[in-house]
């Protein structure tokens, strides 16, 4: 058994044995609350004591309001909108993310909340509506004006974009919707069929057959090599 299903057996004896000390039944919230901290465990794999005390804290607090997270879901979309493949990044659940982030970074608050209400500010001097409801044209001329901050002294909400922008695509990179999208495979092992002939003839070196059959042969790739007590090549 590996390291991740013994965790699981662990967490789900403890989970069992609460359970039956509670008098839980399938169905019940009892049995919910076992499965979801069963998701969490999972979720939070490899993490410390110390991390997971402070993941808890952080999920249970809330920093933006409903206002806000709809203020963000619509800018989250208009950075990074839907394609013909992939959804938005409000779809891959970025606005979760920046709220995620502006708890665990206490500076990103100020800025990020104070732009939020820059946007509904400037949406109603202009259009008489909030950032939120006003149409996808006067929305996108607000971020065009704010979208390309002067180096040498962006504006509070040049600053602001920059954040938000740089947080959405950062979010919606490391989503499992973003990776699918940049097309991401990870690592995958390759295939080794030797050192190539003209290398091996330049050098005057040759392989041995035996060996040949035994470490270039890809339909044994997954097997273990084994060797005698000499030393000598068995399989």
């Amino acid at each position: 058994m590996d390291r991740r299903k013994s965790i699981k057996s662990i967490i789900l004896g403890g989970v069992a044995g609460g359970l039956a000390i509670n008098g839980c039944k399938p169905g019940t919230e009892g049995e919910a609350a076992a499965a979801e901290a069963l998701v969490q465990e999972e979720k939070h794999f490899g993490r410390t004591p110390e991390e997971k005390e402070l993941l808890q804290k952080l999920y249970a607090e809330q920093f933006f309001n409903e206002h806000e997270m709809a203020t963000l879901g619509v800018l989250c979309a208009l950075i990074l909108p839907a394609n013909g493949t992939n959804g938005s990044a409000t779809d891959a659940g970025v606005p979760d993310f920046i709220e995620f982030m502006a708890k665990d970074i206490p500076a990103y608050q100020t800025p990020l909340q104070g732009g939020l209400m820059w946007l509904d500010h400037k949406s109603n001097k202009d259009y008489g509506v909030e950032f939120k409801t006003a149409t996808e044209a006067q929305q996108k001329e607000i971020l065009d004006a704010i979208a390309f901050p002067d180096k040498e002294n962006p504006t509070y909400e040049q600053q602001f974009f920059s954040l938000v922008r740089n947080l959405t695509v950062t979010g919606y990179y490391t989503s499992k919707e973003g990776i699918e999208d940049l097309g991401y495979k990870g690592n995958s092992p390759n295939v080794w069929d030797g050192v190539p002939e003209d290398i091996l003839a330049k050098h005057g070196k040759s392989y041995d057959p035996e060996w040949i059959a035994k470490c270039v042969d890809q339909s044994k790739r997954n097997d273990m090599a084994e060797w005698d007590d000499e030393g000598n090549l068995l399989t």
